[in-house]
């Protein structure tokens, strides 16, 4: 079944009491026994498990050509719940420009844990083999990146990590299933943000991870899940289903918007760089070209003058929100470097752009008078 089918029915099942197509929100927190003991219709109680997390998980397997899924309460406890998986003394390796949640969550909390981490540029594959180690036990890959918008050829670097005995784990938040199937090129593990396009209206927070395989690091995954219980609400996991039906849609659009934003921002003097794949001087555009469908809704931009400069271009925007977040039907814009707080790496004139659903001439007109 092609992914813009299984996207529109969302693992979605007609509702066997009522025949309702709309499928039922099942908000009860445990459920009834049967006379013997067991619990034959397979669900206990929702820590562990649930009718709509289990449709979402079902769903998020198939649209990344997984065989198991997890959903989380958030993306961070989604990308936690992995590094959780490993043991004290065990070795990771990091891009250098992932998104700051993740870096900071390894050196803040799991390093205290005996969690070891190398960041390195992804691009450069013989970078990430010099960075390997006997106790190396995981890649993380994020293509593109947040928030300059680097590629990592995927299959490179998955098979780099297999051959050191490591997994690859790829946040796919920024390019979604539709876009790029990374677990196709090798990689292990992919993790994604429902909050973002997956939710795609900027109403629900989630997260979740998808395995190639049913291994023993996944079901690790799956305990913590259950046993720490970050788990999404019903209402939430209804609410990502909702959005993955419109999400075949959703992202060639949001791509289109952005490549024709990417142009005019290259042509504009008080621009000084574009950071978007899909523009052919970008260094990553030949990978992106070969694995991705499309280059994604998300661009970022320098503007001539430094900080005050970006500062004054993010003020004076009218269509944008200036806000956190990405993926929803809004553009949004937003100072990088000031989010991520004094240890980022990001360039003080860099604005990170999340292009949305509005006609893109509107978008071009307000960017050109904020400018």
């Amino acid at each position: 079944m092609n992914i813009e089918t299984i996207a529109a029915q969302a693992a979605h099942k007609i509702d066997s009491a009522t025949g309702a197509v709309a499928p039922p929100i099942y908000l009860s927190s445990t459920f009834e026994r049967d006379a013997d003991g067991q619990y034959g219709r397979g669900f206990v109680y929702s820590r562990s498990n649930n009718p709509n997390r289990q449709a979402l998980e079902e769903c998020m397997a198939l649209l990344e050509g997984g065989t198991s899924a997890a959903a989380f309460s958030s993306g961070m406890a989604a990308i936690s719940s992995v590094f959780q998986a490993l043991s004290p003394g065990d070795h990771i390796v990091l891009p250098g420009d992932c998104y700051h949640g993740t870096s900071q969550v390894v050196q803040e909390i799991f390093s205290q844990w005996g969690l070891e981490a190398t960041t390195v540029d992804l691009t450069d594959p013989s970078r990430v083999r010099g960075a390997l180690r006997p106790n190396t036990r995981l890649v993380w890959i994020e293509t593109p990146s947040n928030p300059v918008l680097k590629i990592t050829d995927l299959a490179a670097i998955a098979a780099i990590a297999h051959d050191a005995g490591a997994l690859c784990v790829s946040d796919n938040t920024w390019a979604s299933p539709i876009l790029q199937q990374p677990l196709a090129l090798g990689v292990d593990l992919v993790v994604h943000s429902t909050t973002k396009y997956l939710g795609g209206h900027e109403d629900v927070l989630g997260g979740v991870v998808v395995s190639r395989e049913d291994s023993d690091f996944f079901r690790r995954i799956r305990s913590i899940q259950s046993r720490y219980g970050a788990v999404p609400s019903p209402f939430d996991c209804w609410l990502v289903m909702r959005g993955i039906r419109t999400l075949a849609l959703r992202m060639p659009a949001h791509s289109e918007r952005a490549l024709k934003i990417a142009r005019f921002l290259q042509e504009q003097s008080q621009v000084e760089a574009v950071h978007y794949p899909g523009l052919p001087d970008h260094p990553g555009h030949a990978t992106a070209s070969a694995q991705m469908s499309g280059y994604g809704g998300m661009l970022s931009f320098q503007v001539r003058g430094g900080i005050e400069a970006a500062f004054g271009v993010a003020a004076g925007v009218k269509v944008f929100v200036r806000a956190t977040s990405l993926g929803g039907t809004q553009s949004l814009i937003e100072h990088r470097a000031s989010i991520e707080g004094p240890a980022s790496t990001t360039p003080d004139n860099l604005l990170r752009v999340s292009v949305g659903l509005e006609n893109v001439d509107d978008l071009i007109a307000d960017l050109a008078q904020a400018l």
